[in-house]
């Protein structure tokens, strides 16, 4: 069971506030991502969203594409109108190598309202998640056998962001709905990573690794900050430079099989945290700790 190293272009421009890192080039994202030592990026808003067009791009930089982001809502439309509606994504997933794509129920979410605190962010009622999860297994389903798994984010600011929620989630619907596993937002939410990770490490399939600022996270609660306002006050980080135990978090993964992407984040202003530093320290550590922690790299540096 092997791991890759990815990185989410985040490091150098933000997707939910674009002011953060709007003037770094894509190319610059790419060409440090690489000479950083990370093997793979996920797609960000810079990215072309054609096989012809993003291909050679990746391809220059030797880097593999480890996944994209696909916002859906099967609160507003069923699962056969939701399948139509992603052909061109998972066109481009498919076309590029992708097996685990970030899929994130969006509707009615709040998490790119900067006006708006996270604590009023829209909860799932009963009669929700009798029309949700079902509609999320068919598209699960259809996802697998195209050979994609669905990798379903739990993020701040959507219906799917607590402990509750998730265990929800995974409770109501089958294997094929797989989890992305995000340290920064589970524990954004509340959770406790390692919890989650002893719960449910066998729906894991795709991972997010973003540290977090206890002091800031504190002051985000106390302040009833929105989402954006708790990134651009620093709550992420890269992993190793926050307070989340990484070794503790690895070696659950290492116990559990993982066998899929570690995705480095850093959701921070770039003129405040410069990008290529951050590309730099978040690869060194989080090769040393995967090894460290008993998870064997797909290429070794």
């Amino acid at each position: 069971m092997t791991i890759q190293l990815g990185v989410n272009p985040l490091l150098w421009t933000n997707d939910d506030l674009p002011m953060l890192g709007d003037e770094t080039l894509l190319t610059q994202c790419l060409a440090e991502a690489k000479r950083a030592g990370y093997e793979g990026v996920e797609m960000g808003r810079k990215f072309p969203a054609t096989v012809d067009e993003l291909g050679p791009l990746i391809q220059h930089e030797d880097l593999a594409l480890a996944s994209g982001w696909y916002s859906a809502n099967l609160l507003e439309r069923d699962a056969e109108a939701e399948i139509e509606a992603m052909q061109d994504h998972l066109a481009l997933m498919k076309a590029t190598g992708v097996t685990a794509m970030v899929f994130c129920e969006t509707t009615r979410c709040v998490h790119l309202d900067r006006a708006m605190p996270v604590s009023r962010r829209p909860r799932l009622t009963e009669s929700d998640w009798r029309l949700l999860a079902p509609r999320l297994e068919v598209v699960a389903d259809y996802l697998a056998g195209e050979g994609v798994q669905m990798a379903f984010h739990h993020h701040m600011g959507t219906m799917v962001q607590s402990t509750g929620d998730v265990a929800q989630l995974m409770d109501s619907t089958g294997d094929n709905v797989g989890l992305l596993f995000d340290t920064g937002h589970c524990r954004l939410a509340g959770g406790d990573p390692l919890d989650w990770l002893g719960r449910w490490s066998d729906r894991m399939v795709h991972v997010h690794c973003k540290d977090v600022r206890e002091a800031v996270l504190a002051r985000s609660r106390n302040r009833n900050a929105s989402f954006l306002d708790s990134v651009v006050d620093g709550v992420f980080t890269i992993p190793g430079d926050g307070d989340l135990d990484f070794n503790a978090i690895l070696r659950r993964l290492s116990r559990s099989g993982y066998n899929g992407w570690l995705i480095a984040e850093a959701e921070q202003d770039p003129a405040v945290a410069p990008s290529w530093p951050l590309a730099q320290r978040s690869y060194q550590y989080l090769r040393d700790a995967a090894q460290r922690n008993g998870l064997s790299l797909a290429t070794a540096a």
